[in-house]
This record gives C-alpha cells, sequence and structure tokens, in this order.
C-alpha cells in the first residue's frame, strides 16, 4: 500500500469511528431521532476536516469533494441507529469511539496539511483543529460545553500526536507504522486522562 492509500484508508476509518461516536451522542445524551442521528454523527465525522480545508484553503474541501468520506459518515451513522439497543447502555463506547477518531485525525490532518504546503507550526495547528473540530461540532450542537474548552485533556493529547506526526515527517524515512504509533500515543494519552480523571493546568478558586 503506497503513503496515498494508507492516507485515505486512515482518513476513512477516523471518519467511520467519528461518525459512531456522534451517532451514539446522539442516541444517548440528546435522543434524536434518525434524521438528528445521522446528521449529528456525519457532522462530527466531517467538520474537523472541512474546518481545516477551510482554513488551508483547500476547496472545496476534502471532506465534500470526495464521496467516501460523505458515505462512510452517512452509512456508519445509520448503522448505529439501526442497532443502538445493544449499544444504548455501553456509554464507555462514546469515549472510546471519540479517542480513537481524536487519535487518528491528529495524524491524518497533520500529514493533509503538510502535504498540502503547510509549515511545522501551522501544520500542528490545522492537525489538532481537524482532531477536535468534529467533537466541538457535536457539542455545541448537543448543548453542551465543548470538550476542548473544558480541563478535561482533549486538546492535549491531540496537539502531542499532531507533533509526533509532523516529528515522523521530518525524519529521512518513516513509515506506517511509526504514524500509527503516533496515533496510539494520543489515544494512550486521551484515556488515561479519562481512567484518572486528570485535567489540564486550571485556575483554583
Amino acid at each position: 500500500m503506497n503513503p496515498a492509500d494508507w492516507l485515505l484508508t486512515l482518513s476513512l476509518l477516523g471518519t467511520a469511528v467519528f461518525a459512531i461516536n456522534g451517532a451514539l451522542t446522539a442516541i444517548q445524551a440528546a435522543r434524536l431521532d434518525i434524521v438528528g442521528v445521522v446528521t449529528l454523527g456525519t457532522i462530527t465525522a466531517l467538520g474537523g476536516g472541512i474546518l481545516r480545508d477551510v482554513l488551508l484553503g483547500s476547496l472545496p474541501p476534502q471532506g465534500l469533494a470526495d464521496w467516501r468520506f460523505l458515505t462512510t459518515a452517512l452509512v456508519s451513522s445509520a448503522l448505529v441507529f439501526a442497532v443502538h439497543k445493544p449499544l444504548a447502555k455501553l456509554t464507555r463506547w462514546v469515549t472510546l469511539f471519540d479517542a480513537a477518531g481524536l487519535s487518528l485525525f491528529s495524524i491524518t490532518g497533520t500529514l493533509f496539511a503538510l502535504e498540502n504546503g503547510a509549515g511545522p507550526l501551522l501544520a500542528i495547528i490545522l492537525g489538532t483543529t481537524t482532531a477536535v473540530g468534529g467533537g466541538t461540532f457535536r457539542d455545541l450542537l448537543t448543548s453542551r460545553v465543548p470538550l476542548i474548552l473544558t480541563s478535561d485533556l482533549y486538546a492535549i493529547p491531540a496537539m502531542v500526536g499532531a507533533l509526533a506526526t509532523w516529528a515522523i515527517w521530518s525524519l529521512p524515512w518513516h513509515s506506517t507504522a511509526l504514524y500509527l504509533g503516533a496515533a496510539a500515543l494520543c489515544f494512550a494519552i486521551r484515556m488515561i486522562g479519562v481512567r484518572f480523571k486528570l485535567h489540564a493546568p486550571r485556575v483554583q478558586p
């Protein structure tokens, strides 16, 4: 598999898991109907990438220009609605799918920015934006404070994943395994934060 193919594969995988996360949130937190579930799942899946592309000036956005992304988001969201009853009580899956999407998009978003001429700092910012953007739209649409604005470890893992991706990109050689390692690092930091209730530094009252 050439680099372009595996990057597309990871991007579609990230789209699927974020769509699942958004759809589960729509069912468990907002109790929306099928239209709401599919809409929220799709926005969660594509929102970060669309925001990245707009900021990068890459138009039309990849998530809308390439039918595979929109199809993946729609189908994944619809499947969650179809089998939502056995998933309804598994609230931890929402966090797991969110962490998985965060990790994959922090990598693919950074690589997309680098391949489109962004410098290191901009690529890291856009990679982080790709990772947290969809979840932010999801939270706003369900009347919740976005995780990125709370003290939870959310943006920090995405930044670490984006930074690690840029570092790997800068090496004279790099492989898919290294990028997957960067995604695993992001995922681990996010889940450790959830498990042990770790927070970013905050002002004490």
